[in-house]
């Protein structure tokens, strides 16, 4: 799994990284960041991560 976020478009809410800390964090710039690769145990959460973020910018490939 590939996660990418369009950090032009990030509001910098936090939701990802609250939802799925072990793949997002808020960057020194206060946006959202992809740090780590997700492993299969992070799976379900960053799917929830993108479906819930409130400006869609998270997107996940197989």
């Amino acid at each position: 799994m590939k996660v990418i976020i369009d950090r032009s478009g990030c509001i910098g809410c936090g939701l990802c990284a609250g939802t799925c800390p072990n793949v997002f964090r808020i960057a020194d710039d206060g946006l959202a960041e992809v740090y780590a690769e997700p492993s299969s145990d992070d799976e379900a959460a960053v799917k929830e991560a993108c479906e819930n973020c409130p400006v869609s910018v998270i997107s996940e490939e197989e």
